[in-house]
Parts: structure tokens; C-alpha cells; sequence
């Protein structure tokens, strides 16, 4: 018997019959749903999640449930993909100090239990990543991970004397040769995309990457069918970029305005902006941070990390810095560029920079969807942003969106993101895999 009315063939086939699977069933059942597609809200609609994909999904009128299902009436809620953070740094961290001495399979985990339990069940690891990322994505690919699901850039490249990665763990290269051996090196351990740094700090860093050198890894990469993103902060490198076909931008552009020049060439070459990291802008340019007595903020972190953050040395440490003064116009720059290149058609992800000191993983993937917002991107923009988007730009073709045969990854909401984007504050639930893992307001 089937376990859905009008359920097709093609559909019963992701279903096994068997008592284990539907033992390991569980039933979303009426919920309106926000499918990451950038449609409208569906009210009424019943999930059904079956070994870690997403079995049925339609009119709750139309489903049959299976018996031994697991049954969780969501009247009156809703019903997103899991979030995809596109920028973050894992491992490297412990209470605010930052060392590769840290980075260990533990931590990592550590960090991607605290970006699923914030309802991010996807992050791409833009560089500083040691080896042993590799093995421990290989893992959650090959089973039903209770964490975030890991994508890497692995080590990421830099230049030397230039910006970029960890000082004692990334190795810099020095020529274009340099830079095209460690492309190879690194697709040949299975980066989901190649990351390089151009960018001098406001002129405290002696040099930048040449331009010889991001063309060669830029070229490296695509004749290994890689796809390449790149930190970028000046419109003159990022537009450089464009030119020699860099595939998206993991920062906005932060000196100057982009002008309908940049976005023409941005759209004709099918450059994205994978991450605007507009909260990591916000997160120097306000100190002490803004949220520090947020529950929703102080779940997320240590007692020792928040007596640091809250430390009036700490911060007059912070404000004394002579990048302090950047930060603002940083930040305010970042907001009018993310506005044009959404208003221009631009494709563009949601991406946060979280992971290195004051930015907080999955915390930040909140405050990132509320800036967007106030670059004046609609909600559902946004979360089309922050689930599909990275999906595909990724080429992770079975998650982002809430549809028949694709992961269960879902974040259960007790109000609706699109009335406020803060709302996907508001977390009930998380499934990854079909799984609920603990989630930050239990």
C-alpha cells in the first residue's frame, strides 16, 4: 500500500517499505513551507522525511502518513531549508584566540555542532583548513552527519608579504609557478573550490598579490574544472578579477562605489558575490558588539569568552587599533555596494567571515540576513540567498531547497521570516538528514 495518495512511482522508489525505514520516518506535518526556491509561502503543506532525504512533500490534504511514522503537528509554523554560511574559517579558535595549533578534529566538530545547533546545516571553509578536513567530509558524505555539512577551500593561497591566512600554517607562494603547483595540490585533496587572498590591509601588509599570480590560479583551477573565489577589498583588483574570470567575490568591495561598468562586467562574466560578509564589517566596526547580552548570542559562546568580550580592556585594545577607523566607512561601503549589485541582478550568497575573533559561528548567519535586509534586499531574496544560492553555486544539486528527493535539511521556525527576517531567530527545530539535532533556544 502507499504511504501517499498520488504518490508516483518514481517518488515510492526513494521510500523503502521495509519496518527499518519507516521506523526512521519522521512527519513535518502542516506547516507553511518557504522552499528556497524564491516562490511563495505554501501554508498547509506536510514534509515527509525518510533516510535523510526528503521523501514526499505537498498539501498536507494529499498525504497518506505511513504508520510508525514520527508525527510533529507544526500548525501555526514554518519551514525552511537549513541554512548555507558560503564564508566561514573552522577549527582555528579557541575563547577568541586564533592558532592552527587548535585545529583538530574536535574543534572543528565543536564548530560545525554550534553552526547546526543556530539551524546552519551547510558551510563552505574558505582556506586555512589542515588535511585532516578532508576525511572528516568524506565521512559525513558517506553517512547522516549531526552536525553542519563541511565544504573547503583546504589550505587557500596567499602571496608573500601579502594578506592572508594564518601566519605559521598557510605557505605563501611567490610566482605564478608557486601558485599554480599549490593549485594542483590542492584539487588533487578534493577542495570544493580554490580560495587565494589580494590585499594589503590598508597598506600594512608591503605587498599584494600580482596580478600574473591570481591569473595563473585562476586559469590552474578551471582547467581542473575548480571553481575560484577570491577576498577581495579594492574595486581596482576586483575588477581585475573579473577580467581574468574569477567565479564570485567573498567579500563586498569596500573602498569605493561600484559603478554600472563593474556590474555589467560582473553579469556578463557570471561573477558572483558569493559573500558580502556585512557582519563581519559590522562586528569591528562596533565595539563593545551591540548583542553581548542577547540570549540568543550568549548560548552560542563561553562564560570565559563572554567575560573577554565584555572586558573594557579588550575593547580599548580593539578601538586603539589604527584600522579602527576603517571599519565604519568599511561597513557603510559594503551595505550601498551589496544594495547595487542586487538592484543590478548580480547573483549573490550569504556568506559571514565567521570563525576568526568577533565574528560567531551560525550567530552571524542571523545578523548577515538582517544587514542584507537593511541593504534594502526583500526577505525572501535572502533566503534564497542563504539556501539555494550556495547550493548551487557549490554544485550541491541535492540540498537548498525543500523538494522531493533532496537532503532533510530543515529549520523549523515558531514565526515568519518573511514578515522579519529576524524571525529565523525564532528557531523550534533543526533536522539534518532528517535527524533533529539540539537546536540554540533549547
Amino acid at each position: 500500500m502507499p504511504f501517499f495518495k498520488l504518490l508516483s512511482l518514481a517518488s515510492i522508489g526513494l521510500i523503502s517499505m521495509a519496518a527499518p525505514a519507516v521506523a526512521d520516518t519522521t512527519v513535518l506535518k502542516d506547516v507553511s513551507v518557504i522552499d528556497g526556491t524564491g516562490a511563495p509561502l505554501k501554508p498547509a503543506q506536510t514534509i515527509v522525511m525518510a533516510n535523510g532525504r526528503i521523501a514526499w512533500i505537498g498539501p498536507a490534504s494529499a498525504a497518506h502518513v505511513p504508520a510508525g511514522a514520527k508525527i510533529v503537528d507544526l500548525r501555526g509554523k514554518y519551514a525552511m531549508p537549513g541554512i548555507f554560511d558560503d564564508h566561514v574559517h573552522v577549527g582555528n579558535m579557541h575563547d577568541q584566540d586564533q592558532n592552527s595549533a587548535y585545529f583538530t578534529k574536535e574543534n572543528v566538530e565543536a564548530a560545525l555542532r554550534t553552526y547546526a545547533a543556530y539551524g546552519v546545516t551547510s558551510v563552505f571553509s574558505a582556506g586555512t583548513e589542515k588535511d585532516l578536513i578532508f576525511p572528516l567530509r568524506k565521512a559525513q558524505r558517506e553517512g547522516r552527519p549531526t552536525m553542519a555539512r563541511i565544504f573547503t577551500a583546504g589550505e587557500g593561497i596567499y602571496y608573500k608579504g601579502g594578506y592572508g591566512g594564518i601566519p605559521g600554517f598557510n605557505r605563501p607562494v611567490s610566482s605564478a609557478a608557486e601558485a599554480r603547483k599549490l593549485v594542483d595540490a590542492d584539487v588533487a585533496k578534493g577542495v570544493d573550490a580554490v580560495k587565494f587572498w589580494i590585499d594589503d590591509e590598508e597598506g600594512t601588509f608591503p605587498v599584494k598579490m600580482p596580478y600574473a599570480v591570481s591569473k595563473a590560479i585562476i586559469e590552474e583551477a578551471h582547467k581542473l574544472h575548480k571553481k575560484v573565489v577570491a577576498h577581495v577589498y579594492h574595486y581596482n583588483d576586483a575588477k581585475a578579477l573579473i577580467d581574468q574570470g574569477v567565479d564570485g567575490f567573498m567579500h563586498a568591495v569596500r573602498d569605493k562605489p561600484l559603478d554600472s561598468g563593474f556590474l555589467e562586467d560582473m553579469r556578463s562574466h557570471g561573477t558572483w558575490q558569493v559573500a558580502a560578509t556585512l557582519s563581519r564589517e559590522a562586528s569591528y566596526a562596533y565595539r563593545p558588539l551591540p548583542f553581548l547580552s542577547d540570549p540568543f548570542f550568549t548560548k552560542g559562546v563561553s562564560a570565559q569568552e563572554l567575560k573577554l568580550l565584555k572586558s573594557l580592556d579588550f575593547n580599548r585594545k580593539l578601538r586603539s587599533s589604527p584600522l579602527f577607523k576603517y571599519y565604519q566607512p568599511n561597513l557603510d561601503m559594503a551595505l550601498g555596494n551589496m544594495a547595487r549589485e542586487a538592484k543590478a541582478g548580480v547573483p549573490f550568497g550569504m556568506g559571514t567571515d565567521s570563525g576568526p575573533p568577533g565574528r560567531f559561528p551560525g550567530f552571524n548567519a542571523h545578523l548577515e540576513m538582517e544587514y542584507m535586509v537593511k541593504a534594502g534586499i526583500r526577505p525572501m531574496d535572502v533566503i534564497v540567498a542563504s539556501t539555494s544560492a550556495p547550493a548551487r553555486f557549490f554544485g550541491a544539486t541535492d540540498q537548498g531547497t525543500l523538494a522531493a528527493g533532496k537532503l532533510a535539511d530543515v529549520l523549523v521556525l515558531n514565526k515568519n521570516p518573511l514578515n522579519d527576517i529576524r524571525n529565523t531567530r525564532a528557531i523550534l527545530h533543526v533536522y539534518i538528514s532528517g535527524r533533529e539535532v539540539r537546536n540554540i533556544n533549547q
